[in-house]
């Protein structure tokens, strides 16, 4: 079909050429909304699988070859996620009743970052500090790397200071 606009001869597509390119279109997006709110369930699932210290879990939502920074733990090197299981185990020894808690969550092609609260009480020693028997919350923020379906890298920032002295280790 033909139609003219302003002297140029304009041909239209069929009523259901239009509407098959608008559902394909249509799709693609709801495929990519669809990764998106996958890799952000995986996060997800990952805070509760460590809250739980249920860390054998890990092993089918995180990469062998998973890979940690964190500019608040310079001295902690974490390259795979034997590494990384015990660096919660640790933290779990540390903070016995500690919490992460996802306060805002968000996703953009294979990465998710995510705002976070943590919550616990020092019951073991931490680094050169001694065992406080303090309660710290501490809001920090991180982003993951998704690889095929599982987690292969994490960046972690938080505020030390606030760590330090809200456990008693620090002056206000």
């Amino acid at each position: 079909m033909n139609t003219r606009v302003n002297g140029w001869t304009i041909r239209l597509l069929p009523a259901w050429l239009v509407m098959l390119l608008a559902a394909g279109s249509a799709a693609c997006f709801r495929t990519a909304d669809s990764q998106l709110e996958t890799n952000k369930d995986l996060v997800h699932r990952f805070v509760a699988v460590s809250n739980d210290r249920d860390f054998d879990e890990l092993d089918r939502i995180v990469v062998p070859g998973f890979l940690r920074h964190c500019q608040a733990t310079p001295g902690i090197e974490i390259r795979s996620l034997g590494e990384f299981k015990k660096f919660l185990e640790q933290d779990a020894a540390t903070f016995p009743d500690s919490r992460v808690t996802i306060q805002k969550i968000l996703a953009e092609g294979n990465l998710v970052a995510v705002w976070a609260l943590y919550e616990g009480t020092q019951e073991g020693q931490m680094g050169p500090f001694p065992p406080s028997g303090r309660r710290m919350e501490l809001d920090f923020g991180g982003v993951f790397r998704i690889e095929d379906g599982m987690i292969a890298e994490l960046w972690l920032t938080w505020d030390n200071l606030s760590v330090l002295t809200q456990l008693g280790h620090s002056p206000p």
